[in-house]
């Protein structure tokens, strides 16, 4: 399509209008593909829901029970049998699963990042600015009651995390130099040789790593330096068409030089960044709360209340719940499977302990950072400054987008925060940018070769498009790449389904390996 010829037919617009006019059917055709709805209901989020459900009985609430667990493991204490510290040592020759306890050690050297490494980089690409705008908009429009709803699907889903992780790391590809190649594409195409299904594990798979890539690019990508670059320009009060694109050049220069050096490098960036953008994201939520302290268990109670008897607005109990669903959903990426291609890599022998280990994200995303979001937003709506419910958030007759309404509710209590959550927002960004890059980077790989030259020419396509993504405003264009995030959801359940009797036989050896060593432990 030549731009400059369309501009030359439409001068009064512009080429982000232009491309938006002919990108938005597109984007709305895929929308309606992706998110139908059943009764109603999109059928994703029944989909979502109802497998984190099923996995969380099957698993014997393995998300609550083993919840200390997944502390520990992250902490370091089983290491010992995994890939660090002294081999366990014993008077005798013991056989665990075909394995001699006390070559374990020498034998889970396999891997590239520690636990908490791959975590980090994991929440790096969950924690965004969906945790900012999309819970303020999901409060506003459901009401408080949404949070209620919102916190049970993140508990819900650290199930499914844990299972899709734990596949993630069972069948992921270990080259000869140590690299680790894993997601959803490989326990798709390996766990379905494994049960008899060759032919629909690869086709199921190819169509991951097509909207994984697609995905990265978009969602993961340009729609990130879009909105930092927004937030930065607007801080700083650059206006004109060359700041997006300077800022994008600066943006693409910080991301390029640590994606270049692989997953290694950028789990030692996620593992400094990620707690240092949560602590101060959590610091000002904290502060507010407590500022408040008065308000605490108002707002609780009205969380609770609203939860079962909401205003109206959307459909009573119904909608709220929709709301609080979609959202959690939505934040956490659980059942997407994004995340278990970069906990993949983790140094372990036993899957399950990295699967343990990723239900934490969940836990982090949702259950902690989008509640506080909520409650910051609800203390500052306590005196009425706009209608829960409502089709849009509407404040001094001006409609008001969710991460403008979060900014508010910040600026309220601390006049210079819209500085720190511009920041924030920046790190979020860069962040979730740098870790989508591994996951697209996997994703192109495993359609078009383990190879320099296909590893050298999607990190070049990836920073161009930061580039364009800062200096452009093409919502459909971003609209779609959203949903094709979105769409990872069907290739990954499907796979989920088929393959989490795999991860109880993985679950039960790392359970038992555990067991051998506490005994040993204790006898010396």
């Amino acid at each position: 399509m030549n731009l400059d010829k369309l501009a030359y037919l439409a001068p009064e617009k512009g080429i982000d209008e232009i491309i938006n006019d002919a990108f938005t059917p597109v984007a709305d055709a895929w929308g309606s593909i992706v998110l139908f709805r059943v009764f109603d209901i999109p059928f994703i989020l029944i989909l979502l829901v109802g497998g984190a459900l099923v996995f969380t009985v099957y698993f014997s609430f393995v998300n609550i029970r083993r919840f200390p667990l997944s502390i520990n493991i992250v902490r370091g204490k089983y290491d010992e049998i995994e890939q660090g510290g002294d081999p366990i040592t014993t008077p005798n020759l013991n056989i665990v699963d075909g394995d001699i306890v006390d070559t374990i050690r020498i034998e889970g050297q396999a891997g590239e990042v520690s636990h908490f490494q791959a975590l980090a980089t994991a929440v790096s690409g969950t924690v965004g600015l969906g945790n900012i705008a999309g819970v303020a908009l999901a409060i506003a429009l459901g009401g408080p009651g949404a949070t209620f709803w919102m916190i049970a699907v993140g508990i819900l889903g650290m199930s499914t995390k844990f299972v899709e992780c734990t596949l993630g790391v069972k069948y992921r590809d270990i080259a000869a130099d140590g690299t680790v190649y894993g997601g959803p594409m490989y326990y798709l195409t390996k766990g379905f040789k494994d049960i008899g299904k060759t032919g629909l594990g690869k086709a199921l798979a190819a169509i991951f790593a097509v909207l994984c890539v697609g995905a990265s690019f978009g969602g993961g990508n340009a729609a990130q330096s879009n909105q930092a670059a927004s937030q930065l320009a607007s801080l700083i009060g650059w206006e004109g068409g060359s700041s997006g694109t300077v800022i994008g050049i600066v943006l693409a220069i910080v991301v390029g030089v640590v994606i270049i050096g692989g997953i290694k490098r950028i789990a030692q960036v996620t593992e400094k960044v990620v707690p240092f953008m949560a602590a101060i994201y959590v610091a000002a939520c904290l502060f507010i709360i407590f500022a408040n302290f008065s308000f605490i268990d108002d707002a609780f109670a009205l969380i609770f209340k609203n939860a079962f008897t909401p205003e109206a607005g959307l459909g009573g109990i119904f909608g709220v719940m929709i709301v609080g669903f979609q959202r959690a959903a939505f934040s956490n990426e659980a059942g997407a499977g994004s995340a278990s291609i970069a906990h993949s890599a983790v140094k372990t022998k036993y899957p399950a302990s990295e699967g343990l280990v990723a239900l934490l994200e969940p836990f982090i995303d949702t259950v902690v950072i989008c509640t506080m979001t909520a409650l910051v937003i609800i203390m500052y709506n306590s005196s009425g400054i706009f209608e829960y419910g409502g089709a849009s958030v509407m404040i001094g007759g001006e409609e008001v987008e969710g991460a403008v309404l979060t900014s508010m509710a910040f600026e309220a209590a601390i006049p210079w925060f819209p500085y720190i959550l511009t920041v924030a927002i920046v790190l979020f960004a860069v962040s979730t940018m740098i870790s989508w890059s591994y996951y697209g980077l996997q994703a192109w790989m495993y359609l078009f070769g383990k190879s320099k030259a296909a590893d050298l020419s999607y990190k070049i396509i990836f920073l161009v498009f930061i580039v364009i993504g800062a200096a452009a405003n093409m919502s459909a264009v971003w609209g779609f790449s959203d949903a094709m995030i979105l769409a990872l959801v069907y290739p990954n359940m499907i796979g989920l389904f088929f393959l989490f009797p795999k991860v109880k036989e993985e679950l039960n050896r790392y359970l038992d390996a555990i067991g051998v060593a506490r005994f040993f432990n204790k006898k010396e």
